[in-house]
């Protein structure tokens, strides 16, 4: 039986087991935790991204991770100076997990600065900022941005915030996953390995002097040439969390990301000869013409491990991907590069990159560079100098100190409103396990966990200053002498219509906007009614709440669960959506209940 006949037998219904994994601990009389069927080399699951960045700094001299770390994490150039650099600085990052990616790639000739965030979640929008005010100079910099809707998002939002304090950013963002229809939806097609290459082209005409807007051109070039799709034979396991039963042991998944969600298809194990030949059918397809390469033309090839394959495995890839491109496609490599660039934490297998060959692309992936984990290596000679601070914004070295303490006088609104985000946070504590168990039918199964961080963050915050209280309304109502509820609304409304900006999401997108919009909706038609404000609060809750279950019934057409097939949608609503509603709903309810007892 031949590879796309299986494919055609199990992708419209993919076989998951019903027979949970077990441990060998399970055979006792007593439950194993779940974190002890996934086996990992670590200390504290909280505490592996900053532990890889402290040993990634003490292996690479001419790395450094940036002061203020470990809360920003940001692994930077040593060479470069704050504000000096007189070359375009080239920014790229995102979830941790994909390791050597990004921080690996930090070097003279490829990235300037890496972010990161904790494993497959976005990296915050201040640790971007802080990477963005510590490389670039005047020259401006570039953001590389894997097509993703939270890495959009807060790369997005810090790129504008940059921006409004002076710096020239321009941000490309690289989709070159080649499993999933090129109408999926409004997140489109994932980043995957292909950044890689991206990065390298973008590094190197930053390193060639050239000007923010050719960097930046040679950048969006090179990710329109090039596609990539992975295979796997097991799913990833979280630091701290229990291993996925999703493949059986005869099984292998087809057009899978990069964060453990489910891939195109699942069908038998088969010979890698066969699943190369069916990854370069895709990728090369006439009819979805994912990437401009025909007969005749040369690419450069980009064999990319998952985390848990031998080097062996790869170069059998490799052989086999090289020779069918030969023969079947009258294609000829120019440049193989074979190892792990991208990884999924502990994945077995593979993806396949391949960007069509020009004389350009040809001259920046073989310019010299220092990022320690290209496979042209590096000198490893620079001594390591001492930490580079972070740079303060602009505004605030022109502030008094009497200004920058002021925000710790609260008024009554400020107390009022630290009640309502103090309500907000818990809620979203108390309901972190139904979060993840939603998430798990839908994503990748970390919403509750990456909800709760952030709650917890906020609770600890709010008991050493109230700094943060202020700065979260400031945008929107900066110059507002006396603030009521009608500015509220707007501040809401501002904040989605930012969101949708740059995650591109609207209304009936199966998103956290589901419960945002209709709240937002009814709070400012109730105002406008000239209801009672505190009424009016508790009535859009509910139509939050109303929103966000509606979610149950509709097509995602952003985010992680774009990619989930519609029957295992309708099993639970959006994650993110019943998390958006229930801060809404607390929020409300406790400023009433302030409200009854004032």
């Amino acid at each position: 039986m031949t590879l796309d006949s299986d494919i055609k037998r199990h992708s419209t219904s993919p076989p998951v087991s019903t027979k949970k994994a077990s441990c060998p601990a399970t055979r006792l009389r007593f439950r194993a935790p779940m974190a002890a069927c996934g086996k990992k080399l670590i200390n504290d699951p909280k505490d592996v991204v900053t532990q890889f960045i402290e040993g990634l700094v003490e292996t690479y001299p001419g790395l450094q991770y940036l002061d203020g770390f470990p809360e920003v994490k940001v692994v930077l150039r040593s060479d470069v100076e704050v504000g000096t650099y007189d070359k375009v600085a080239v920014i790229c990052g995102g979830g941790s997990g994909h390791e050597p990616a990004h921080g690996g790639f930090v070097g003279q000739g490829m990235l300037t600065a890496a972010v990161s965030g904790d494993v497959f979640t976005s990296p915050p929008v201040n640790s971007i900022l802080a990477a963005i005010r510590a490389v670039t100079g005047p020259k401006g910099c570039l953001l590389v941005v894997t097509n993703y809707t939270g890495d959009r998002l807060n790369f997005g939002l810090a790129a504008e915030e940059a921006k409004s304090e002076g710096y020239k950013v321009e941000m490309v963002i690289v989709g070159d996953d080649c499993a999933l229809p090129p109408t999926q939806g409004i997140a489109g097609r994932r980043g995957l390995a292909g950044t890689i290459l991206v990065n390298k082209v973008a590094g190197a005409a930053a390193a060639a002097g050239l000007p923010l807007e050719e960097v930046a051109e040679q950048a969006r070039h090179a990710s329109k040439l090039v596609g990539t799709m992975g295979v796997a034979l097991s799913v990833c396991t979280l630091p701290g969390q229990g291993t996925s039963d999703r493949l059986g042991p005869h099984q292998m998944e087809l057009g899978l990301g990069i964060h453990g969600e489910p891939g195109a298809a699942v069908i038998e194990l088969q010979p890698v000869d066969a699943v190369v030949t069916h990854v370069l059918k895709q990728i090369l397809s006439l009819e979805t013409q994912y990437v401009p390469i025909t007969r005749g033309d040369r690419v450069i090839l980009l064999t990319n491990g998952l985390g848990a394959t031998p080097i062996m495995e790869l170069m059998i890839a490799t052989r086999k991907t090289v020779c069918e491109l030969q023969l079947e496609y009258d294609i000829a490599t120019d440049r193989v590069y074979t190892g792990s660039f991208m990884t999924s934490l502990d994945m077995q297998g593979f993806s396949i990159s391949l960007m069509k060959s020009d004389t350009t692309i040809l001259k920046c992936l073989d310019a010299s560079t220092k990022a320690p984990c290209w496979p042209a290596g590096t000198d490893g000679d620079w001594q390591k100098p001492a930490k580079i601070a972070v740079p303060a914004p602009p505004s605030c070295a022109m502030k008094s100190d009497k200004m920058l303490h002021r925000s710790r006088e609260l008024t009554k609104q400020g107390y009022i409103l630290e009640a309502s985000i103090e309500a907000g946070a818990k809620e979203i504590i108390r309901i972190k396990d139904s979060l993840n168990e939603w998430d798990s039918k839908v994503g990748d199964g970390d919403c509750g966990t990456t909800m709760y961080r952030g709650a917890i963050a906020i609770l600890e915050d709010m008991k050493k200053w109230y700094d943060i209280l202020c700065k979260a309304a400031y945008a929107s109502l900066k110059g507002t002498k006396t603030v009521e509820a009608k500015h509220w609304a707007h501040a809401l409304q501002s904040s989605i219509g930012a969101i949708s900006k740059y995650g591109g999401a609207l209304e009936g997108y199966r998103t956290m906007l589901d419960a945002l919009i209709p709240a937002s909706k009814v709070l400012r038609e109730r105002l406008e009614a000239g209801d009672d404000p505190l009424d009016a609060f508790i009535v859009s809750s509910e139509a939050a709440l109303t929103g966000a279950e509606s979610t149950r019934h509709m097509q995602a057409q952003a985010g992680r669960s774009s990619y989930i097939a519609a029957d295992k949608l309708a099993s639970a609503p959006d994650p993110g959506a019943m998390a958006a509603a229930a801060w809404y709903r607390a929020a409300a309810l406790s400023l009433k209940n302030m409200s009854c007892h004032s």
